[in-house]
């Protein structure tokens, strides 16, 4: 079969693989569609970071270099092995992508096992990858989807459940105001949780592009262009002087942190969900005085099952965002390329491994 391989910074080859052993306690998948993501730019660009160090093996996978790419996917089993008894062939399914050690607790009840120590992602550390056209996961990781949700939307319930996560982190509730700070993927989807959940949003965004997107899905009620506008003073002008009561930093930026700070209403809520590669600045004077409630957000945690269910009820459409779908051979020239130099003109890029769809 072909599958997209990491070699290291600069390097991801197509390559033909053996079809992966369906052990006992796993599933067989069928890759339909993989979404591309921001970290595996950051891996082709700077890395490995998540994937393993030249000459060693990560320690969660135990594989090394090179390493098949790609988290973000859903497909259909088309093999069960030795003890899976609840899933058959045929099964839709999306996969949350995690390894963790066996004396880590990951059932229902847990609350943290996306933080333990010595977690890996499928798709980056190692353990096959969704830019594949097989793979085979612990039953644990496979998550059956319904009828009513297509595969390629299926295939975005990755990076869905980490704005659930996020939204989850931040309390939101309904009649609240939120603002978004920065529309890529995750600012976008994000919104389209709080839509759902009654929440009025505001997106700021410097490109005109992103923008329009917020504004056609609807996933936005109004949206700022940091550019024309002040965003903190709009956004108290709009809340008749009170200010938003939670905020999303989705853009790894200064200076949307520093406005979001700014646009809080006293003892609001800030999220931050960006992946942050240098140190970022604080003004501590405002966050006490104003009694701010700073938050990290991480990935998810016990999340597919919510945002499966929230897909399945239709109270999402995640059709406007998908704005590219490719096959193996484009992975770089249309998918990583397009989204390196123009990130603004996609938001999700959608790989069929097999080319089926296309």
């Amino acid at each position: 079969m072909r599958a997209a391989r990491y070699y290291g910074r600069g390097n991801i080859q197509i390559d033909n693989v053996p079809e992966p052993d369906v052990a006992p306690g796993t599933v067989g998948i069928d890759v339909a569609w993989c979404g591309i993501c921001g970290t595996d730019l950051h891996e082709y660009l700077e890395g490995p970071i998540f994937c393993p160090q030249p000459g060693e093996r990560h320690p969660a996978s135990g594989d090394s270099l090179p390493v098949t790419l790609g988290h973000e996917f859903a497909g259909t089993v088309y093999a069960v092995g030795q003890g899976v008894d609840d899933i058959a062939p045929g099964q839709r399914v999306a996969v949350e992508p995690y390894i963790a050690r066996d004396d880590v607790n990951t059932g229902p009840d847990s609350t943290d096992y996306h933080l333990s120590e010595g977690l890996g992602v499928i798709g980056l550390s190692g353990g096959g990858g969704g830019l594949a056209e097989k793979i085979a996961v612990p039953r644990r990781w496979v998550h059956p989807i319904p009828d009513s949700v297509p595969l390629d939307h299926a295939a975005l319930i990755e990076p869905l459940s980490v704005g659930y996560h996020a939204v989850e982190r931040s309390g939101a509730k309904t009649g609240q105001v939120a603002l978004v700070g920065g529309a890529g993927p995750i600012g976008l989807l994000t919104s389209a949780l709080l839509k759902a959940l009654g929440v009025t949003v505001i997106v700021s965004e410097l490109s005109s592009l992103r923008r329009k997107k917020a504004s056609d899905a609807g996933v936005a009620d109004h949206v700022l262009d940091p550019r024309e506008v002040d965003v903190a003073e709009e956004v108290r002008r709009l809340t008749k002087g009170r200010g938003a009561d939670v905020a999303f930093e989705c853009s790894s930026a200064q200076a949307v942190l520093d406005t979001l700070i700014d646009a809080l209403r006293p003892a609001g809520t800030l999220v931050v969900i960006g992946i942050w590669g240098d140190r970022a600045a604080i003004d501590l004077f405002k966050l006490v005085v104003k009694e701010i409630d700073l938050r990290g957000a991480f990935a998810y945690v016990n999340s597919y099952p919510a945002v499966i269910e929230l897909l399945g009820s239709g109270r999402i459409d995640l059709e406007p965002f998908v704005t590219h779908k490719i096959g193996l051979d484009g992975l770089i020239q249309e998918g990583f390329n397009t989204l390196i130099h123009h990130s603004e003109t996609a938001v999700k890029i959608l790989v069929s491994p097999s080319g089926e769809g296309l």
